[in-house]
């Protein structure tokens, strides 16, 4: 929160908050601007305020102060005499009745700045006539004896802090209630001229400043209030106002899905069709079914046609896999698999394009792995994934190691670790995104979609597992892929649900503790 008159430090945010530097900026230049526009410092809609708590403390208290001034209007007659204390009692009713109808008149109006100031003047003097006529009472005592000087002492200080608890809200209004009343007092008491006088107006002029200072620490508390309340009202429309935002972002992020999942489920209909027609016929033309071809160089290219459609074919069933899984449509096919057997599977598909690159493949499989419950479809597109990366980025010469088997926890895992250049730290959240590439993948002859890893990542998350991607530049890259306990299918308890007994044709069906009464007796009797 930003305390009023303080400017905010912007240069101690970090840079990723500019959203708070810009709303803090905002409130500092508006703090300002209210003040240079206010008479007393703050802003208008805490002057207000501030009245409003005025006039309304003045109200809840005015029969009380009607019993005081009552009260002591009758002591003061036992010593002044009837007509003078009379007198004074009207006069400060006077001034009382209209303190409060100028404040039910305050409350019933909406104010801006100029009658705000002109309200807060009738208060200040309205006060400065109300402890007035509280002196004239004090400094017309009997006698100056003791008991007129205890009396005058105990007026003094009930007026006083009877006036700082109700215009603690208005400074200056304490100031004109209590100041005249504490003046008379002390001056009264100074001039008898004898040691506990000035005692005693030694301690009038001290319950005065702990008066003041009273009063000033509630004008600062209810100031710090009407602050924390505003900032919490502007928090709360801020919050509002995003709220808003985000769910017309949402809205149209939805809208814009639907349309994408439409666009796709059409697209992929328009591109399959015409894509198998060309892979059918080119595959037709490039093992020259019909007989060969008239010119060598006809064979070479119905090749061409043939890989190009696969690998268009190949490019459109990830993108389509890809907005499934971002869609929350895939689903999986779950059965017991074997995650040896399928990395081994993989490795048997790929291990040609890997000794034609002169890249070494290790296995190192640990021995008597129970089986996991587990799309095989998936696993199977996660090894490949991988393997195709790690063949992809490892140099002439490198090597590769598969390993499989159990983590710490009783889960199992698959490691796919290559030799190649490496991914700068710094890169790493741009490859696991979709369509992302590093630089070394933007220099590699061999460039993809960037939808490998991220297919990946996203089926391990699918089955409740974990993707580390670990890489250093010139040494090597490191990908691991675990899959929790729950899915081994060894870790899985028996069920334990009983069939229910099977009961011949023609038997009546018994009640269960019928059946456990009747199944003690023994099957045959003897001389039967």
């Amino acid at each position: 929160m930003l305390i009023p008159g303080e400017q905010p430090d912007l240069t101690a945010l970090p840079p990723e908050t500019s959203p708070v530097k810009r709303r803090l900026a905002a409130q500092y230049v508006r703090e300002a601007r209210d003040r240079l526009t206010s008479s007393s410092g703050t802003r208008p809609a805490f002057d207000y305020e501030l009245l409003r708590q005025y006039a309304q403390n003045r109200l809840s208290a005015s029969l009380v102060m009607l019993l005081l001034v009552a009260t002591i209007g009758f002591l003061s007659s036992l010593c002044t005499g009837a007509v003078t204390a009379g007198a004074w009692t009207a006069s400060v009713l006077v001034i009382h009745a209209i303190m409060v109808t100028k404040c039910r008149q305050f409350l019933d109006q909406t104010m801006n700045e100029t009658a705000a100031r002109t309200w807060r003047l009738r208060f200040i003097m309205l006060d400065l006539f109300y402890g007035l006529a509280w002196m004239f009472i004090l400094i017309h005592p009997v006698g100056a004896d003791e008991s007129s000087s205890t009396f005058m002492l105990f007026i003094m200080l009930l007026v006083v802090a009877v006036s700082s608890m109700l215009a603690s809200s208005l400074p200056m209004a304490v100031f004109a209630a209590t100041f005249p009343v504490t003046a008379a007092v002390a001056l009264d008491f100074a001039l008898q001229g004898t040691l506990r006088n000035y005692i005693l107006a030694i301690m009038a002029v001290t319950a005065q400043g702990y008066f003041a200072v009273l009063a000033y620490r509630l004008y600062s508390t209810t100031l710090a209030t009407l602050v924390a309340r505003a900032e919490k009202d502007a928090l709360i429309g801020e919050l509002e106002q995003a709220k808003a935002i985000s769910d017309e972002a949402r809205q149209r992020a939805e809208a814009a899905n639907i349309s994408k999942s439409r666009f796709l489920a059409q697209m992929s209909h328009e591109l399959r069709t015409p894509l198998n027609a060309i892979l059918g016929f080119s595959e037709v033309m490039k093992t020259e079914v019909f007989g060969e071809h008239a010119v060598p160089a006809y064979k070479e290219y119905s090749a061409d046609i043939h890989n190009s459609g696969v690998h268009l074919l190949g490019l459109i069933n990830e993108i389509l896999d890809l907005s499934r899984i971002e869609a929350g449509r895939y689903e999986l096919n779950e059965e017991s698999v074997s995650l040896v057997g399928i990395v081994e599977d993989c490795h048997h598909l790929l291990k040609l394009r890997a000794s034609n690159r002169g890249i070494t493949m290790h296995e190192v499989f640990e021995a008597d792995l129970p089986r996991l419950w587990a799309d095989e479809r998936a696993l199977r597109q996660i090894c490949l994934n991988l393997l195709s990366n790690a063949i992809k980025f490892t140099p002439q010469g490198g090597e590769i190691w598969l390993k499989v088997g159990w983590t710490a926890s009783g889960g199992q895992y698959m490691s796919v670790k290559d030799t190649g250049p490496g991914v700068p730290e710094e890169e790493i959240p741009i490859v696991l995104a979709s369509f992302g590439q590093g630089s070394n993948s933007i220099k590699s002859a061999e460039q993809g979609a960037g939808l490998g890893l991220p297919i990946a990542k996203s089926l391990t998350d699918l089955h409740g597992g974990t993707f580390v991607f670990k890489s250093k530049l010139r040494i090597g890259t490191e990908v691991v892929v675990t899959f929790p306990p729950e899915r081994v299918v060894a870790a899985m308890a028996p069920m334990t649900m009983q069939a229910p007994p099977i009961t011949p044709p023609g038997e009546p069906v018994l009640a269960p503790e019928e059946r456990r009464r009747l199944s003690w007796r023994p099957l045959f009797r003897a001389g039967t």
